[in-house]
């Protein structure tokens, strides 16, 4: 529920100003924080500030003239092309369109060229992509575009994302244009169907197989409003927020059109392949990425949904419509709630609160851009905040560990990988203590006037005052989303974990989130079994055992490892059933129980009902692939017992991950 209209005590209900009242929102639930800042708005400047505005090109052409660029600043999901095609169609006006990238520089300027002589459209799009051409079109808009010298009918259209590189004096002189996508399925649903060649009757009412085309279009159309929210979600809906479009919807729609005229029944694995792997899965570079994307296209690509009635949601809310006339599907779509609930796109009803916790994040950090580090009344100065901070962190900060005693201690061992491991997180750790010591001590220095202020000490006073993670430690560091003072904490776990292991031998169990490359250290537990067994490595594989109801383990297994330390997102784990099961309402992450993890040859894993859940080391998700083969971010998948079919949690985006952002 929306606690934002709720009255304060009477005590403070009068006391506190609008403005205060955000601030107690905001300090008790921060996902809360956009309707209540909408509503702010509204009150205070009016309602015209929240309201959206109708796209029409009609206006800005009118206040550009041949000397004017106009600029689209474009945003996920938009796509102007369609909208300005048609518009230059009513004004009858010649269009020339050029992609900018590799090689289209030239291109480009013989077309503005021609435009300026001939008085024909000229669109460039995606100039934020070419870097090199950018500083001749400035050029162009300063010593070319200029009264007498250019038709009257010559337009120059600009398309581009917000971008550093982006000239300011165009930026200047431009008539600038933004067109959001639509916020909500309803809203996408009837955008699509407003648009061609849904809307043409000439492409709506001629497909040969006419009921089928209806039905399973109704349906591709849900799928693309479907992914397209999912994404607003946060990691839970995709890994990497992919810029589906208006045009993967439209190609896939004729395609669709295509092979129903062309085949006697319909061919759903082409149609799926098509659609999910080529056209929605060309941009999907992420691997369980794809495989969310093919799941949920298999649930509006099938047999099923050529059924009048089959639901397309598990509440039983949208439904595949009757056959009806064009208009007869848009009063469906109005008949639609306004806001969809998580679950039409197949996640649990706690998304909502990551999506909100996202949105208002996204606001308080591009407020905080505006923010001036000089300080103004009462409290410290910004020397004397970051100061404090740095001496607290040194006092902290625990001294490097002495690798020479610990490889004395724990030497290496053909048959015993795990000390190798253990040596080289040490040595990972003494790079990263030495990197924050030595910063938090010049910084130190410099804020007294005793040393130069040079820009890596700048920016790790910068980042401590904003309480984030200085950029110069997360280049030695392990990936981390917590605020400053957590992330020190967690170092400081990190290293009682080994020197725990230093002291007290091998642990039974560990703390999976401790080590640096997790990688390595469940590839050593497979080279100690390949070794033991005098089996090949690239043969062998992770089986998994969850070990709940067991609290203390006084014994290591006698292949593998116990590992604890792992939380998941999107489900619980039932330990009454020993399977998978929903969420808790409000519960975003819960703890999962020890996993006994042991290698096993590959041909011997017996298969049984789960779902392969992948692990991750920070709640983004998303990583790259480093020099070593490796994700940032990606361990491993983990194959957990489930009760239910495994697109389920697909759908829930259910992962698991090392560490939490707070």
């Amino acid at each position: 529920s929306d606690p934002s209209p709720e009255r304060l005590t009477s005590q403070w209900e009068d006391k506190l100003s609008q403005f205060q009242k955000l601030l107690v929102l905001r300090s008790f639930r921060p996902d809360k924080i956009i309707p209540a800042v909408t509503n702010y708005v509204s009150h205070v400047m009016g309602e015209k500030y929240v309201a959206p505005i109708p796209f029409n090109l009609e206006p800005c052409f009118q206040d550009s003239d041949a000397y004017t660029p106009l600029l689209f600043i474009l945003s996920p999901g938009s796509d102007p092309m369609a909208n300005l095609l048609r518009f230059a169609d009513q004004e009858k006006v010649k269009v020339e369109s050029v992609s900018l990238g590799q090689g289209q520089g030239p291109v480009a300027m013989k077309w503005i060229e021609q435009g300026i002589k001939d008085g024909f459209w000229v669109v460039l799009q995606n100039c934020h992509l070419a870097k090199s051409f950018l500083p001749t079109l400035e050029s162009v808009a300063e010593k070319r575009l200029i009264p007498g010298k250019v038709h009257e009918n010559f337009r120059l259209w600009l398309t581009s994302y917000p971008s550093p590189l982006f000239p300011i004096p165009i930026l200047e002189k431009a008539v600038k244009m933004t067109n959001e996508a639509p916020k909500g399925l309803k809203a996408g649903l009837l955008r699509t169907y407003l648009l061609d060649p849904v809307c043409e009757s000439d492409f709506f009412d001629t497909c040969v197989k006419d009921g089928e085309f209806r039905k399973l279009m109704f349906s591709l159309a849900f799928f693309h409003s479907v992914i397209v929210e999912r994404k607003k979600f946060g990691a839970v809906g995709f890994n990497i927020p992919y810029q589906f479009n208006e045009n993967d919807l439209r190609i896939s729609i004729r395609q669709l059109k295509m092979f129903l005229d062309e085949y006697d029944d319909v061919p759903f694995p082409t149609l799926s392949y098509t659609c999910g792997e080529c056209n929605y899965g060309g941009k999907v570079t992420d691997g369980h990425d794809r495989h969310t994307l093919m799941t949920l296209l298999s649930s509006f690509y099938s047999e099923d949904c050529l059924q009048e009635g089959h639901s397309l949601s598990p509440s039983g809310m949208y439904k595949i419509p009757k056959q009806t006339a064009y208009e007869g599907y848009l009063d469906i779509i109005k008949s639609f709630p306004l806001l969809a609930k998580p679950e039409v796109f197949g996640l649990h009803d706690n998304a909502d609160i990551s999506k909100d916790l996202q949105e208002s994040n996204l606001l308080l950090e591009s407020l905080m851009l505006t923010q001036s580090s000089d300080s103004s009344g009462g409290g410290s100065s910004y020397e004397e905040t970051v100061q404090s901070i740095t001496e607290e962190i040194l006092n902290k900060l625990s001294p490097e560990f002495d690798i020479e005693v610990a490889g004395q201690k724990f030497p290496q061992d053909y048959h015993n990988s795990m000390n190798t491991v253990l040596v080289q997180e040490l040595g990972r750790f003494n790079r990263l203590l030495t990197k924050v010591r030595s910063t938090m001590t010049n910084l130190g220095k410099a804020l007294k006037g005793l040393a130069l202020m040079n820009d890596e000490l700048d920016t790790t006073s910068k980042a401590l005052f904003d309480g984030k993670i200085p950029p110069p430690w997360m280049k030695r560091s392990f990936p981390s989303l917590k605020p400053v003072g957590s992330y020190v904490k967690e170092v400081q776990e990190r290293i009682q974990f080994f020197n725990d292991w230093i002291n007290d031998g091998e642990p039974v169990v560990f703390w999976l989130p401790g080590f640096f490359f997790t990688q390595a250290f469940l590839t050593a537990s497979k080279q100690n079994y390949a070794r033991r067994y005098t089996v090949e490595i690239d043969k062998i594989d992770l089986d998994f055992v969850v070990r709940d109801g067991e609290e203390e383990f006084k014994e290591p297994p006698k292949d593998g490892v116990y590992c604890k330390g792992i939380f998941i997102e999107a489900c619980k784990w039932d330990e009454d059933n020993h399977v998978l099961g929903e969420s808790e309402p409000k519960v975003l992450f819960t703890q999962f129980p020890v996993i006994w993890m042991f290698p096993t040859e590959i041909d011997k894993i017996k298969a049984s009902k789960s779902y392969t859940c992948p692990l991750y080391k920070t709640t983004d998700r998303r990583g790259i692939l480093s020099t070593t083969g490796h994700s940032t971010n990606f361990v491993c998948d983990i194959r957990v017992p489930t009760d239910c079919d495994a697109g389920h949690w697909t759908r829930r985006g259910v992962a698991m991950f090392l560490a939490l952002p707070e």
